[in-house]
Parts: structure tokens; sequence; C-alpha cells
């Protein structure tokens, strides 16, 4: 083992794999629910964009064309109540989790330094930090965020997994209390464009860039957003940061040096997906639809769903019984349906299970069948 996997955990997925045999076993298939990856096809006008892009025999630009660079301004302005942003403020990067782990040692954080995230989370933030030699700490309140010295605070909204999203009042408590000892904030958003329950389902989740939250100053605020969920691009590792300029600039200059390039069909790509937002209510549309089969087939099985209100997920726990999240994950894959356990996202995710949206219309019916006991099976307690 090298130096540096010494400081990282065992990569989760890998413990799911027993459970996945079980559910391929069943006699109908498998439905796999477990990993978030869209299965929908790339719209046309984007895969039109990047062929016609394809003749890219020179290196593309680090920051971005203008016209990304535009598009991402407009696109903010228009689905997510943030004006004026500029346009030298944006920074395409390859999808959007190599951002999420490389942040910590981008900024410069090290031994001594602290990260915040969500006390339930997509366990990269951690990794991030660790990579850098950081702490990370998880803390959903900023009363516990501790004495040490932090200096960087990772806001998921909405959450993955758990669908949580946080109001404008949440959001500017933490972008005051990290200006207060000189943190960053960096802002996950990558489900924004998903929300399914009021008020967000109506006035839209907030950005951690909206003026109701920076109070019209991006300074020390960094937006994450990715296109992989709202135009089916997960392929092309589409994603870009936005805010503070200075930070941005930063960002730029290491990226340079590193090489850290978006290649320019997907530049091309990702200039006509944010300029359009007709596929993407078309998508939405896919996932309310596939929600609405599988949330009351997962309450008939005897779950209950918490949050929730935004998000590619279904966050479900047992309605009785508390129990560990890993005999959930297996009285389900002995139907067939293979489910991520919470224990992937933190130590408060323990009784949990995440259900994805991310199957064809076909599977998600075929698993609705299945938990409501339609005719086949019923879901029954555990074999094993």
């Amino acid at each position: 083992m090298g130096l540096l996997t010494r400081t990282l955990p065992d990569f989760p997925w890998d413990t799911l794999a027993p459970f996945a045999a079980r559910a391929r076993a069943h006699a109908d298939g498998i439905v796999d629910l477990s990993v978030g990856t869209p299965v929908d096809p790339t719209p046309d006008l984007v895969r039109d964009a990047l062929a016609a892009a394809s003749d890219a025999h020179g290196y593309p630009l680090t920051h971005g064309t203008p016209a990304l660079r535009r598009a991402v301004v407009d696109w903010f302005a228009r689905r997510r109540g943030v004006p004026d942003l500029d346009p030298d403020a944006v920074l395409p990067t390859v999808g959007s989790k190599e951002l999420v782990a490389l942040l910590p040692s981008l900024l410069g954080l090290g031994a001594g330094d602290v990260v915040v995230h969500p006390a339930t989370a997509y366990p990269t933030y951690d990794v991030g930090a660790r990579l850098a030699g950081a702490t990370p700490v998880p803390a959903d309140d900023v009363a516990d965020w501790g004495a040490g010295p932090v200096r960087l605070v990772w806001v998921n909204s909405p959450g993955n997994p758990d669908g949580t999203v946080r109001s404008v009042e949440q959001l500017r408590a933490v972008v005051d209390a990290a200006r207060a000892v000189g943190a960053v904030v960096a802002s996950d958003e990558c489900y924004a464009e998903l929300a399914w329950d009021e008020p967000w389902s109506g006035s839209g989740v907030p950005s951690i860039l909206d003026p109701r939250v920076s109070g019209g100053d991006p300074t020390g605020l960094l937006a994450v957003y990715s296109l992989s969920k709202q135009s089916n691009l997960a392929g092309y590792r589409a994603a870009f940061v936005a805010g503070d300029p200075r930070l941005v600039a930063d960002l730029l200059e290491v990226r340079k040096h590193a090489g850290m390039i978006v290649p320019a069909p997907v530049q091309a790509a990702m200039t006509v997906a944010l300029g359009d937002d007709a596929h993407v209510a078309v998508q939405r549309e896919r996932y309310r639809a596939r929600r609405a089969l599988l949330r009351p087939a997962l309450e008939a099985a005897g779950l209950t769903v918490d949050g929730s209100a935004a998000g590619l997920y279904l966050w479900a726990r047992p309605a009785e019984d508390p129990a560990d999240c890993w005999a959930t994950v297996g009285r389900l894959a002995d139907h067939g349906v293979l489910v991520a356990p919470g224990a992937f996202y933190g130590a408060a995710a323990a009784g949990h299970v995440r259900v994805a949206l991310t199957a064809t219309d076909e599977r998600v019916a075929e698993a609705a069948r299945r938990l409501t006991g339609s005719p086949g099976r019923s879901p029954g307690p555990s074999t094993g």
C-alpha cells in the first residue's frame, strides 16, 4: 500500500459486490438502483454540437471558450437567480468529482487545516480533505465546526444522498460563519434542476451565489455544477465551477500548469446544452414519473422515505425497525433490487439506503412490481 492510499478509506462500492451478485441471481434479473448513472439518451442537439466540434486539432482553452463562459453566466441568470456573474469567474472542469476531490489541495490546504462537510454526505468531500492532508469534519450546524482552523466548508444542496435542500437563510448562516473565520464555502449544486417538493419545485433551489445568500459579493464563494444529471452528459465529464474571481483565477493558474483541461468538443457541447432548457425539462419529467412509481412502492414494502425533496434519489429506512442499512440492502437484493447502503455516506446515515431513479422506465416498473407484490413475488424477509 502506497503512502497516499494509507490515508484513504476503502473504496465503498467494492463492498456492495456480494449484494449485486445476490440481486443478479433473481429469476427476473437485477434492477440496479444503486449508482446514480444516467441511462437515458444524450440529447441530439448536444451530440450534434460535439460532432461539429470534433476537428479539434489544437489545444483547448483551460479557462473555457468565451462562448462557454457566457453560456454559464446566462444560465446562472436565467435558472439560478444569479445576475451579473463575471465571465472570468467561470472555469470548466473535467466532471465535478475531480474538483471535489482536488479542491482542498488546489486551495493549498494541508496538515492542521479543517474541511467541513455535511454529516450525511457524498464520500469524496472526506476523501478530498484526506488527499490534501487536512482534517475532514462532518457537521451540519455551524456550532459543530469545532475550534480547529476551518479553511473550507462544503455545502451540498440538494444533498446526495438525502435530497436535503438548504434555504436562503440556512445558506446565508453558513456564508456568514465562514467569512467570520476566513474560510472558503464551496457549494455542490449538481442536482439543483431536479426539485420535487415545494417550495423548491416552484421557486427553485437557492444557489450559494444568489445575492440573497452572498449579499451580492461572491468573495470566498464557489458554486460547483455538473451537466451529468440534467443533460445526461456523465460520459462527457462536463462541469464547471464559478464564483469568487480571485479563487477562480488561482484554480485556473494551477490547472494550466497541470494540464487539467476540458476537451474542446466537450466545451462546445456544454455551450449548447446550457443554452437549451427544453431537454432539461423533458429529463426532469422522466425522473418525476419514476419517482412517482418508486416512492409508493418502497412504502408498500415497509420503508419510510425521508427528505428526498430534490435530486436523483429516495432516502429510505425501515418504517418500524431502524435496522442496519446492510440488512435492508440484503432484503432488497433477495428480490433482485440493488440499492446503496447509507453506510457509504457517513455514520449519521447508517440506518438508511439510497435508491436511485436512474434506471429505465421498464426496470423501475419491474422494481415497483416486486416491491408491491404485484403478480409475482412479494418483498418478504431476507433469506440471508
